[in-house]
């Protein structure tokens, strides 16, 4: 197993062997400051994300680097949206989502599967059976980073679906710390849901 991880770095760089380690780091820092509701998930989690847009264009991975710049722009709006709560003001509450919240995120699953289907097109971009995958991805984290700012609890649901989808895919392409990553927010995705549930539980007790 340690070799498998060890030889997909075998001829890389210095500078990528530590962007990536920076951007697991502060990847798996977000999402542990984000089960505790701290407003710092977003700084760490832009770290993280500006550092994997930037790899996976190097490696050409088109779908997910779209993914990750997404993260970084809904990092900014999260972080904007957390922090205009507080203060005096009555800090963002766990919510589940309504009605209109659940059609909006439909919406923008189906949106998103479309502009990134359409983004491989128009760059003329071979997509390969494993493309498909991502764009089904890119379509889920969409949903859920829009959710997350907005903390809604049904984010944690659509992470925990999502990192189970890309974690074998990023091991079959050699990224493998990438693929550990994606395995750990996966276990940390189901811990912070059912943090934030009884929390949830525990406000309209």
């Amino acid at each position: 197993m340690l070799d498998f991880f060890l030889d997909a770095y075998k001829d890389a760089s210095i500078t990528r062997i530590v962007l990536e380690s920076l951007a697991f780091v502060f990847g798996i820092l977000s999402v542990i400051l984000a089960r505790k509701e701290s407003i710092l998930t977003y700084p760490t989690g832009l770290i993280a994300t500006v550092i994997t847009t930037y790899l996976l264009w190097l490696a050409g991975y088109l779908g997910d680097m779209m993914i990750n710049l997404y993260f970084s722009i809904m990092s900014v709006y999260g972080w904007w949206n957390w922090a205009r709560k507080g203060g005096n003001k009555e800090l963002l509450a766990i919510t589940r989502t309504d009605f209109k919240e659940k059609i909006i995120g439909i919406a923008l699953f189906l949106v998103t599967i479309i502009v990134v289907f359409g983004i491989y097109n128009f760059f003329d971009y071979e997509i390969k059976k494993e493309n498909y995958v991502d764009i089904l991805a890119s379509g889920i984290f969409f949903t859920a980073m829009w959710y997350m700012a907005h903390k809604k609890i049904e984010n944690w649901t659509l992470w925990i679906i999502g990192d189970i989808i890309v974690t074998p895919i990023y091991a079959y392409r050699g990224l493998g710390m990438l693929s550990l990553q994606y395995l750990i927010f996966t276990v940390l995705a189901i811990l912070a849901y059912r943090e934030w549930r009884k929390i949830l539980q525990q406000r309209i007790a």
